[in-house]
């Protein structure tokens, strides 16, 4: 367990930080962009829970609920797992496994059998939940993309590629599914014809 007795400890205050095992790097070090951003997207994780009110199924919505607070530790377990310096032999032994991979993947499969197939991309929006859905698959998706970064100059864990590229498709498939619990219409992209109003 994690004991944190002071959050301030000057000790950033010339632009370096310390990975897991002492090691220290700039805070702009690929290792800390991918955890930081990690990071980032499990506060927006949280704005979808605190959101799910606006759901009106009580089922649905508790297990969501439920789904994204593991979702949520997971994230910190690769957090954790990014910010451990692979050198330095002083792992925290947590680590993202083909278990939360084959999850995810059994969870969008459930939810895509109530799902029509899409005829076009859809446009971020709707209510709270969905929008930060939205906003949570693209975050996780540039936290892919610092990830692979990474891989080119630091050791990462096999399966972490993989969970990273699965969880932004969930999110995208969890904020379909939450749209037609809630009976909302997808707005779809429709290239080149969409026609603004006239504003005189």
């Amino acid at each position: 367990m994690v004991r944190i007795t002071k959050v301030y400890t000057k000790q950033g205050d010339r632009g370096e930080t310390s990975l897991v095992g002492g090691v220290k790097v700039p805070k702009d070090h690929p290792r800390v962009r991918a955890y930081g951003t990690v990071d980032e997207l499990n506060s927006l994780v949280g704005l979808v829970r605190s959101t799910l009110d606006q759901i009106p199924a009580a089922e649905e919505r508790n297990r969501v609920d439920a789904s994204l607070a593991s979702i949520q530790q997971w994230l910190f377990d690769l957090g954790s797992e990014l910010a451990t310096d692979p050198q330095s032999g002083k792992g925290t032994g947590i680590a993202i496994g083909e278990q939360q991979v084959t999850w995810l993947e059994s969870w969008m499969d459930v939810m895509n059998r109530d799902l029509k197939p899409l005829e076009s991309f859809v446009l971020p929006g709707g209510r709270l939940p969905l929008a930060f859905l939205h906003q949570c698959r693209t975050v996780c998706r540039r936290a892919e993309r610092e990830i692979i970064t990474l891989s080119r100059e630091g050791e990462i864990a096999p399966q972490v590629v993989p969970f990273i590229n699965r969880l932004s498709d969930t999110f995208f498939v969890l904020g379909r599914w939450l749209a037609q619990v809630c009976g909302e219409d997808e707005i779809l992209w429709n290239p080149g014809a969409t026609t603004p109003p006239e504003w005189k």
